[in-house]
């Protein structure tokens, strides 16, 4: 009832079954036809769609067709729940369907009928490996079987290989190459390398909820050169580690670390300071906090792992290593210094974008996964998406028991083996899920004294995953595995084990998600089989230290000492809702947190998102035009206008104070030729007539130019002064705002609002790089002479991304000598 009334959803799944009937009456229809006739019915719906009809009056028949040519290309015919999650999905919305119910073939109905615009559908994975399946694959042969062309865009690709990739009409790529090409479309020099051509049109988003919601606290970043900061590192981490417990405060539950009074002491006397928290050691104050995060926040071995001297991220949602991958804003130099490894050095900030903001420019957005519903909230209000609970093909008979509580992690390690132990000697599978490495390790040392044999896939053994994921249904198999959300393989079940009770599943401890506990669960009971579930959890283990402390554990030692097996006095597992709820809220706390997190993330992104837009389109305007003439001039305009107010003062009501001879120094030489102003002139102008006349000399000299050499040459002239200089004063600001970003959080401690300082002081630098922009291309076009060979170039040179990689040279580059540094191929006259 209640689901009826107020789950938007649920609404959303009641529309879609009438669709759904339609969809299936058309099946007979369908299989009378021949391979070439349903073929034809793609170029029939591009017709039928350019004549006026919408991608809505298409639908029913544009799935049918996909729903037959299934059955002939792979031999699988969608089921009624598929076209279900089809139509929800097509709406804009994201389908939540358990493990093993086909997401990756029902995605491919409506990305069949969004296609038939012409405008191209970005179908996004969470790694290479799953898109190069699907485009390479099965999948991407029922594509083609229908008429329609399929791209891969991964990391390797060159500029060519990818705008073929993208003028495909279906795009096969990870969220991350999505992201990092858009940032690059707006660096290129020449239109001919942007590979992004029709734009962000329709994009469906495969475990939607690690994409939009795990990785959204990790923006894209591009950077290039390098900071001289090697030393502050090294001096922070000595700082930190001869730190003492009373020099800083640790809040367990938000997981934030600050100094203490007697820790500021020690700073302010180790730094030789008056004051730590004065602006000007704002640079300081981060790479302590940095170096307190590293030493006492981070975990080897759980947040990252050290190998061949090297620091690796550990992707907490997936157990999986990210290589290249960096912590940013100097948190990755801070664990470089904390482990004595080299330590890489800080890069300048040129590019940057969040995955919220890059996936709602968008103009049409939905998705898949298997668990979302707990942030529902989230996906509603960033992205505008509602969730669509998909019923299951068949009922799910998983029996999902209560979790087992225990004192400390040495009993409930205990027991979870012993319970291992039994059901191994059944023959039955077994996967056991764990948060960390190092926890799996623990598990691997414990099933090994007991002879157990077992695999490990963890962020260590991440190359043989798709080998154990194979025998993980097997009988006897015993598997251990860091969170298994995104793994994009399901466990499928050996013979005679669904008679043993499925795969069962357990867990060694609850994560800080809802949604990754229930990923872990889904891995068992795929498609009606039979499985089993339950996590052991312990008063020692993260999650509960984090919201009960001592005081909880004192309570569960005093409940199990009462609990104790009379006769063996053996620990009997604590089993009780009251237990389960107290979980459940501080999963549901943390969540929250993270949600504030993200939202924080977007907020202070929203300033720059604006700025961006303007940025980008300025700069796209100046590589697409054949023209930019009225452009160079209105920047030329607004840089007068704003050069003539200290000059023209305001002395009453219609009364102006004119400084004529400042305005023949400032302007004579600054912008003009030396002697270019009539001083005579000048004078016997107003207010009002001397932008005028000023304007006009800039309009001649202009004229003068473009006469005086071939029209291309003078147009390319004009476009290589304005990229130079809006590319120079942009990589400049995109650093300064990363900069000011760490500066504001220290607002805080003077009770301040940082968000609004940050905005305030962003708009600010966005005017003043605004009018930079238009003094030096005003006076670059009017001051220099023009070149037959000007060449454009690169600002910022050996870019790499924060997902690893040096950025492919789209153009090789033609070295020159220059006369004035600060010049692209020009030289005064």
């Amino acid at each position: 009832m209640f689901k009826k009334w107020f789950d938007s959803g649920f609404q959303e799944l009641k529309k879609a079954r009438p669709i759904a009937d339609k969809i299936d009456q058309l099946a007979d229809q369908m299989k009378q036809m021949s391979d070439e006739d349903l073929r034809n019915k793609t170029t029939e719906f591009k017709q039928r769609y350019q004549k006026g009809e919408t991608l809505e009056d298409l639908m029913v028949e544009a799935y049918a067709v996909v729903r037959e040519a299934s059955v002939r290309v792979l031999g699988l015919y969608p089921y009624y729940v598929q076209l279900l999650g089809a139509i929800t999905i097509h709406g804009g919305n994201i389908a939540e369907m358990k493990t093993g119910e086909g997401k990756t073939l029902t995605a491919v109905m409506p990305a069949y009928l969004n296609a038939l615009n012409g405008m191209g559908v970005h179908i996004v994975t969470v790694n290479e490996y799953l898109a190069s399946r699907e485009a390479n694959g099965e999948i991407g042969d029922l594509f083609r079987f229908l008429g329609m062309s399929v791209g891969l865009n991964i990391r390797a690709l060159t500029s060519e290989e990818k705008k073929e990739a993208y003028a495909c009409d279906i795009l096969y790529s990870t969220n991350s190459e999505l992201g990092f090409d858009y940032l690059r479309d707006h660096m290129v020099l020449y239109e001919k390398d942007m590979v992004q051509k029709r734009g962000l049109q329709y994009a469906i988003i495969d475990e939607v909820d690690s994409i939009l919601i795990d990785e959204a606290r990790t923006p894209l970043i591009i950077s290039g050169g390098a900071k001289n900061t090697q030393n502050l590192y090294q001096g922070a981490d000595r700082f930190a580690k001869y730190l003492s417990d009373e020099d800083y405060l640790i809040d367990i539950e938000s997981k934030t670390i600050e100094l203490s009074e007697s820790g500021i002491t020690k700073a302010e006397k180790t730094f030789n300071l008056d004051n730590l928290y004065d602006i000007a050691n704002v640079t300081l104050v981060h790479h302590i906090n940095n170096a307190l995060r590293a030493n006492f926040i981070m975990f080897r071995d759980k947040d990252y792992m050290v190998v061949e001297n090297q620091v690796l991220i550990i992707d907490q949602f997936t157990g999986r290593v990210l290589p290249g991958r960096q912590f940013s804003e100097g948190l990755h130099q801070a664990l470089e210094a904390k482990e004595n490894v080299e330590i890489k050095k800080e890069t300048i900030t040129v590019a940057t974008i969040t995955y919220q903001n890059f996936f709602r420019m968008y103009k049409k957005l939905s998705g898949m996964t298997g668990t979302a519903k707990t942030e529902e909230e989230e996906f509603r209000e960033i992205y505008n998406m509602y969730v669509v609970e998909v019923p299951t093909n068949r009922p799910v008979i998983r029996e999902d028991a209560p979790d087992y509580l225990f004192v400390t992690l040495e009993e409930k390690y205990s027991a979870l083996i012993d319970d291992v132990e039994r059901r191994h000697k059944l023959g039955q599978p077994i996967l056991l899920g764990t948060v960390a490495v190092e926890t799996s390790e623990i598990l691997s040392d414990l099933l090994r004294k007991r002879r157990i044999p077992h695999d490990v896939l963890n962020a260590k053994q991440h190359e043989r995953e798709a080998d154990i994921i194979l025998k993980a249904g097997l009988q006897s198999a015993v598997t251990i595995a860091t969170n298994m959300a995104g793994r994009g393989t399901d466990i499928k079940l050996g013979e005679g084990v669904k008679e043993l009770g499925g795969l069962a599943v357990i867990g060694s401890e609850r994560h800080e998600s809802r949604r990754i506990d229930n990923q872990l669960r889904g891995r068992s009971g795929r498609q009606g089989d039979p499985g089993y579930s339950r996590f052991y959890l312990s008063a020692e283990d993260e999650l509960l230290q984090r919201f009960g402390g001592e005081t909880f554990k004192n309570r569960i030692q005093m409940i199990s000492n009462l609990n104790k097996d009379k006769d063996t006095n053996q620990v009997q597992p604590l089993e009780s809702k009251m237990f389960s709820k107290f979980v459940s809220s501080a999963q549901k706390r943390i969540e929250g947190q993270n949600y504030d997190s993200r939202k924080s993330v977007l907020k202070y992104d929203d300033v720059l998102r604006k700025q961006r837009e303007v940025m980008y389109q300025e700069r796209t305007f100046v590589i697409t035009s054949e023209d930019i003439e009225p452009f160079v001039l209105k920047a030329i305009e607004n840089h007068i206008e704003e050069a003539l107010m200290p000059f023209i003062k305001n002395v009453g009501k219609g009364k102006f104070e004119i400084n004529d001879q400042g305005i023949l120094n400032h302007f004579n030489g600054n912008l003009f030729q030396p002697g270019t102003i009539d001083i005579d002139k000048l004078e016997s102008l107003d207010e009002k007539t001397i932008p005028e006349y000023l304007n006009e000399l800039a309009q001649n000299e202009i004229k003068f130019k473009k006469e005086s050499f071939p029209e291309e040459v003078f147009k390319e002239f004009l476009k290589v002064i304005s990229l130079r200089v809006i590319d120079t004063y942009w990589t400049r600001h995109i650093d300064q705002m990363s900069e000011l970003r760490q500066a504001v959080s220290l607002q805080s401690y003077g009770q301040g609002n940082p968000l609004q300082t940050y905005q305030q002081e962003g708009f600010h630098k966005f005017n003043e790089m605004k009018s930079n922009i238009s003094r030096d291309i005003a006076k670059y076009v009017l001051l220099a002479q023009i070149r037959v060979n000007n060449e454009r170039e690169a600002v910022v040179k050996n870019t790499s991304t924060n997902e690893g990689g040096e950025l492919r040279n789209k153009k090789p580059k033609v070295r020159q000598n220059r006369q004035q540094r600060n010049m692209p191929n020009w030289k005064r006259r």
